[in-house]
């Protein structure tokens, strides 16, 4: 679990090292236990290193074998990668340490580039091959691993933080109307490959960027599940189906234990983090370190599931530590936690994960979370409605629940020079929804969510708040054949009690009834859902800024008004729209844009 950077010209000129340099300094939380810097002509690979597997300087990165040619900067774990050594040592290859880095390499060499559909694990990498000049560019399945490149034809740059390519300069900084487009359509998230910033761009999940060296490229998207009901499934019925989840779903949880250091869990009292204890503990995992977050009340809304959190940590004997975090500390801590986003994240508990993850990294360097079962085993309230959907009308079902604004309302909000005139967010929904496969109308929304959404909310929330901390975060939801066998289940397996109801099932027998039937709750963070007092502040300025002020995003008519009225922190509504533009301007701001 790291940090990688790199830079390849196309243009004659070596690469710049000293640029390399800055982004990998400038990931020194992902990575606070060493660093290193490669060269060669063209090239050149930097990397952080938080110290998970083979904890001694034989895993140091950027990893060059001279013997095969080949240089590689990864951030992530391969699971599978002890299995995957002994099946490359019968091939006759030779390792000289025991890390998954070295897999890789000695894997790419093997298979090439398809060595990607052989990996249980999430990644992201780049791997330099000197005899032909290329570069290859990879990222996990459901994209746990995050990857950034920024280019001007003349050269190419990436890293595994935005920030840290804009401290290597000379990137282009204005704002992409149709990302902010997506921003205030998609719950101020922005999906696929585009940021809020026209220069920087995302490699896709499950995508391999090979870049010849003359600069021309091909994407090759190497997973896609087809949300449809299989042959070797026809005769299971819902006994089956609850069977098949729970034994997938431990064989992820094992997975995810894979370290040469403790490994703990991220418990909120939910059924998911609760489960993933459940399983551990089914496993035979003794004195296992449980960590759960609260905050004090506010407007009438609790600010913590202890209730919860340990009546699971009390029925599975775990070391458990209850952190309750004052409203000062939350309120000092909101500037970090935007600082730490690789892109802004406006939901309410990127701070409380970020809290969480400093006293978490004070104990264990591994967690285990829950994120991510929503949107596999649809838990969401904009997924019951899809049941009794005919599948050409998932799109305005899935709008009518989703969208935050419709286009029309945008020209209201967004200041015209920012605004574009077509429905660019709509018509990427349609798109995707369109796509061959996918039987039902929740199918195609739960297969919508599960590979363009998922990747830039839970998941980049995870990745950015733990890594601010130098702690690694693994989400056996995410395990890929788990989410293929969901994929693959009849929706209304899934839908039965208001959601995620096979999940439920298969976690009857292991769980207390009280978190298995208890209401759906959120990460709680009252203060931020009732923005008053300083935090009420802290948004009008960055809202008011010079900054904000000469970037002129949004109508300044609309802006003062949500800043004025008396009822704005008082709704939902107000509330949300005064984070989801003030946060972006504290992003902004926070970043030196």
């Amino acid at each position: 679990m790291c940090g990688l950077s790199g830079e390849i010209r196309f243009d004659g000129r070596p690469a710049d090292i000293g640029v390399v340099g800055r982004m990998t300094d400038a990931m020194h939380e992902r990575g606070p236990d060493g660093s290193g810097l490669w060269e060669w002509g063209p090239v050149a690979l930097g990397h952080r290193r938080l110290k998970i597997i083979d904890l001694s300087d034989k895993a140091a990165q950027p990893m060059a074998d001279p013997a095969l040619g080949l240089t590689a900067v990864f951030n992530g774990c391969l699971y599978n990668y002890r299995e995957l050594r002994e099946e490359l040592r019968g091939e006759g290859y030779r390792f000289f340490s025991t890390s998954d880095t070295e897999v890789l390499v000695k894997a790419f060499h093997r298979w090439g580039a398809d060595c990607v559909r052989r990996f249980a694990g999430m990644f992201a990498f780049a791997v330099f091959e000197q005899e032909t000049g290329r570069l290859t560019l990879a990222r996990d399945r459901l994209g746990i691993k995050p990857l950034y490149v920024s280019g001007n034809g003349d050269r190419l740059r990436f890293a595994s933080t935005l920030p840290a390519l804009l401290a290597g300069g000379e990137v282009n900084t204005d704002i992409d109307p149709v990302a902010l487009h997506h921003y205030m359509t998609f719950h101020s998230l922005v999906p696929g490959e585009r940021t809020i910033l026209a220069g920087v761009r995302k490699l896709p999940p499950a995508t391999v960027r090979t870049v010849e060296a003359d600069g021309s490229s091909r994407d090759t998207v190497y997973w896609d599940p087809p949300f449809t009901r299989l042959p070797e499934h026809e005769a299971m019925d819902a006994a089956d189906w609850r069977d098949a989840v729970h034994d997938r779903l431990r064989a992820a949880v094992r997975r995810r234990m894979v370290a040469d250091v403790p490994v703990g869990v991220l418990l909120s009292g939910g059924l998911d983090s609760s489960v993933i204890v459940a399983m551990l503990a089914e496993e035979g995992q003794r004195n296992l370190s449980t960590f759960s977050i609260g905050f004090h009340a506010a407007g009438g809304d609790s600010g913590d599931e202890f209730r919860y959190s340990d009546l699971v940590a009390d029925h599975f004997g775990t070391d458990h530590h209850r952190i309750l975090i004052e409203d000062s500390r939350l309120l000092s801590g909101l500037p970090d936690a935007v600082r730490a986003m690789s892109e802004p994240m406006v939901s309410h508990d990127c701070v409380a994960f970020h809290l969480l993850s400093q006293e978490v990294a004070r104990h264990v360097r591994v967690v285990q979370s829950g994120q991510g079962a929503d949107e596999v085993f649809a838990g969401y309230r904009w997924f019951p409605p899809l049941a009794a959907v005919p599948r050409e009308e998932a799109f305005a079902t899935y709008a009518r629940e989703f969208f935050d604004h419709p286009h029309e309302d945008l020209a209201g909000i967004v200041a015209p020079e920012h605004l574009v005139g077509e429905d660019v967010s709509g018509e990427v929904i349609r798109r995707h929804l369109g796509r061959p496969g996918a039987e039902t109308a929740l199918d195609a929304v739960l297969r919508l969510e599960t590979r363009l959404m998922l990747p830039d909310d839970p998941v980049k929330r995870v990745d950015n708040m733990t890594m601010a901390h130098g702690l690694e975060g693994r989400t056996p939801f995410l395990d890929h054949e788990l989410v293929e066998l969901a994929a693959a289940c009849p929706p209304e397996l899934k839908l039965v009690g208001g959601g995620k109801g096979i999940l439920k099932e298969a976690s009857r027998a292991l769980l207390p009834r009280e978190v298995v039937d208890r209401p759906k709750g959120y990460f709680p963070v009252p203060a931020i859902r009732h923005i008053d007092g300083p935090f009420l502040d802290l948004v009008r300025d960055a809202l008011t800024a010079p900054a904000a002020r000469d970037r002129g995003l949004f109508d300044k008519a609309y802006v003062e008004g949500l800043l004025e009225s008396r009822e704005t922190s008082r709704t939902t509504t107000g509330v949300n729209m005064l984070w989801q533009l003030g946060l972006l301007e504290m992003w902004l701001q926070a970043q030196g844009v």
